[in-house]
């Protein structure tokens, strides 16, 4: 649009030129048309100027934003040292689909194995838990490649939390690492739900469930609970709890001091958890690193997402935590 009113603007000032071809060139007319002029060539220059710059300045954006992602998102097997420490995160709730599931976990820990200047792995661990299924393949995976690899250990180190079934996977390491204050155990199952029974006829509104099967709808939060369909599936949760028990005294045999209340869902602090076996000492990925493997350099063989995805997520949690801060009036914390 602006292009267009410019160059309206110029015909007509050639139109007007030319109507004063004839007039003498030292006449007022005449040196005002030679000033429009120049300041018109001077705005279209400027006007070029600043199109060209801008131009470039978004192109320098998306080439640097388009660097940094590359930066942030691929591979960090990168390294110094003719030996170091091999490094995967598990960090998150341990699910399909997730960051922490059993595909990226396994593919990182078969990179760490198999390099040749790899000393030994850590797994770090910071998760609640997640999906028992995802977490006995990776348990059973570590097996396998200790077996393979006889000659480098697995060490798995918890940081904030290691509970559930993070503590299932991390039983298959040749040892265990916390902090004082790190949260470990809860080696338990768990299923919840709600039920809307009673809303539902209060607000009048009538269930209809058809299914081909007598119990096809037993987990229906509308429907009421029948004992035998609620006894059916503590028996699930109990066999589930039976195989997550089975695993952890498999991965810490004789270590593990056994009471009452090792298996029973709670969770303990690190240096509670040393006291009971459930783990081997205190100590970051970094003091594992220097005194335990001798190999202070740690490289970092986590599979990295999609970037693109990567940033969708990042952008995602950085939103819903400023809602929190915004919309939460109290919390507790340690500081």
């Amino acid at each position: 649009m602006f292009r267009v009113v410019e160059s309206y603007k110029f015909l007509n000032i050639i139109f007007l030129g030319v109507s004063v071809l004839e007039a003498d060139k030292n006449s007022k007319e005449w040196k005002l048309i030679e000033k429009t002029v120049s300041q018109l060539g001077v705005e279209q220059r400027r006007s070029r100027r600043w199109g060209i710059f801008f131009k470039l300045l978004t192109f320098v954006y998306l080439f640097g934003l388009f660097f940094l992602m590359q930066g942030n998102f691929s591979s960090n097997v990168k390294h110094d040292a003719e030996k170091y420490t091999g490094l995967v995160n598990l960090r998150g709730v341990i699910a399909d689909g997730e960051e922490a599931n059993a595909d990226f976990l396994v593919s990182g820990l078969r990179a760490a194995f198999e390099d040749k200047g790899v000393q030994a792995v850590i797994l770090r661990i910071n998760s609640p838990g997640g999906s028992p299924v995802q977490s006995g393949y990776v348990f059973d995976e570590i097996k396998r490649l200790r077996a393979i690899h006889t000659e480098k250990p697995l060490y798995a180190v918890i940081s904030d939390i290691g509970a559930s079934g993070a503590y299932y996977i991390a039983a298959a390491a040749d040892e265990i690492y916390a902090d004082k204050a790190s949260l470990v155990g809860s080696i338990g199952v768990v299923a919840s739900g709600f039920g809307f029974v009673d809303t539902l006829e209060k607000l009048g509104v009538e269930r209809r469930l058809y299914t081909a099967g007598e119990h096809k709808g037993f987990l229906d939060p509308f429907s009421e609970e029948k004992p035998n369909e609620v006894d059916f599936w503590k028996g699930v949760l109990n066999s589930t709890h039976d195989q997550f028990i089975s695993k952890v005294k498999e991965g810490r045999g004789d270590r593990l001091k056994i009471d009452e209340n090792t298996f029973s869902g709670l969770i303990w602090n690190g240096e509670q958890a040393l006291e009971m076996g459930l783990i081997d000492g205190l100590g970051s990925a970094g003091f594992v690193a220097r005194d335990i493997v001798g190999a202070e350099e740690i490289v970092d063989f986590t599979p990295q997402p999609d970037p693109f995805e990567r940033l969708s997520k990042t952008l995602g949690i950085t939103v819903a935590s400023a809602l929190a801060k915004v919309l939460t009036t109290s919390s507790m914390s340690l500081q």
